[in-house]
């Protein structure tokens, strides 16, 4: 059972950011699944909407968390190369190259920021 009915970053240009999670997520098996609200808030998923990218609603910038991280799980240590290779050129920077973590011994992660500073990573635990 999830524990987050969604987990939502802000974004300054969601034009930027949809190209970018599409990119990055769409590897990991998650898909854009449309936007939601007068916003234009736009929504990813697997079976339900749980990651969302939307303007903040103060009118003011879009700002990342300093220290946050947002994790998606890769099924594959390949899945996690391709979420890194789809996002750099998409406006993303890397925070992370591919590789092993010292976590644990099957660890693998991949880290970047996307358009608007956010941190985000995709993570495998899965042996290979």
């Amino acid at each position: 059972m999830p524990i987050f009915t969604h987990v939502m970053v802000g974004s300054n240009d969601k034009e930027k950011s949809k190209a970018f999670y599409d990119a990055a997520l769409t590897p990991l098996g998650i898909k854009p699944m449309g936007t939601f609200g007068d916003t234009g808030t736009l929504i990813y998923g697997v079976e339900m909407p749980e990651f969302w990218v939307t303007s903040p609603r103060d009118g003011n910038a879009a700002t990342h968390a300093n220290g946050g991280t947002i994790g998606f799980l890769a099924p594959s240590r390949k899945a996690g190369d391709e979420f890194h290779a789809g996002g750099l050129p998409n406006g993303g920077t890397c925070e992370g190259e591919p590789g092993p973590r010292d976590f644990s011994p099957t660890a693998y992660a991949a880290y970047m920021r996307d358009p608007d500073g956010n941190k985000i990573c995709a993570y495998s635990l899965a042996a290979e």
